[in-house]
């Protein structure tokens, strides 16, 4: 296919799509919006160089996932309705978190098999969620992105990014265009960091070894950089890591990709419980 030159640092294969006539609802996400807004930025940058016209949703809400993970069905139920009630008007909704977008695509049509109504608009947006590099890989047909970051960098891959989304190749091709990064390659890349939500505060003691172990991998590969897809996994990795007094820069694709690599997470897992 012919590649189309995007003026501000993106190439992709020509799609179906006609950018223009296309609206995309981003879905920001509580851990991005609360702690790490750069992402919501550098995700709308690449969403915007790419040619989408982007919306975010002031009335949005929390995907739900705490809520559901903790057995309260109802109280998921409603999240679930007011998030379907603001996104269902977009072509696509577009999430910076493999665990946001894994509650929105494979959660919440099960959260509504007994009410047909909601049932199928849950299915609806379902269908048009995508997690960013998903999205800009998959739909898009982004080929490459014209940023530069000098360094050896490993990839971690999330449970719901991996094994909910089956996204694996999109976020490497990607930062495998980016000047100066080579990415090295961890042992057991995706396996589970231990964070998990409420996981790591309901079992702490096992959460803590399969950091350990994650963060035994990473030193492995000699790399100075670890990038990842999820913040709640790097906060996680970087919290260890840190106390471990291991130095790492730590970003989120999006940062890496859109160039807003300024400011590495450096974040305590501990620090996310006060709120």
């Amino acid at each position: 296919m012919d590649k189309l030159s995007i003026d501000k640092g993106l190439s992709h294969s020509s799609s179906d799509l006609e950018l223009e006539e296309v609206s995309v609802g981003f879905f920001t996400s509580c851990i991005v919006d609360i702690f790490r807004p750069s992402v919501g930025f550098s995700s709308l940058r690449l969403l915007e160089d790419a040619g989408c016209k982007v919306e975010v949703p002031e009335l949005q809400a929390c995907c739900g996932q705490p809520t559901y993970n903790r057995g309260d069905t109802l109280g998921a139920m409603a999240v679930a309705r007011q998030v379907i009630s603001v996104f269902e008007q977009f072509d696509y909704v577009i999430v910076p978190s493999g665990s946001c977008a894994g509650m929105i695509r494979e959660h919440y049509p099960r959260l509504f098999m007994t009410d047909l109504y909601w049932l199928e608009r849950a299915r609806r947006l379902s269908e048009k969620t995508y997690e960013l590099t998903q999205f800009l890989v998959d739909i898009l047909k982004i080929q490459k992105v014209d940023t530069e970051l000098n360094g050896v960098c490993t990839y971690h891959d999330s449970c719901s990014s991996k094994r909910e989304l089956g996204i694996d190749l999109q976020p490497r091709k990607l930062l495998s265009s980016v000047k100066g990064l080579e990415i090295q390659e961890m042992k057991d890349t995706s396996e589970c960091c231990g964070f998990g939500g409420l996981f790591c505060m309901k079992y702490p003691d096992i959460s803590t070894h399969m950091v350990a172990n994650k963060v035994k991998n990473i030193a492995a590969t000699q790399a100075d950089i670890l990038v990842g897809g999820d913040l709640g996994c790097l906060f996680n990795i970087g919290g260890f890591l840190e106390r471990s007094g291991k130095i790492f820069q730590i970003f989120h694709v999006a940062e890496v990709l859109a160039g807003v690599i300024d400011g590495p997470v450096n974040l305590e897992l501990e620090k996310l419980d006060d709120g």
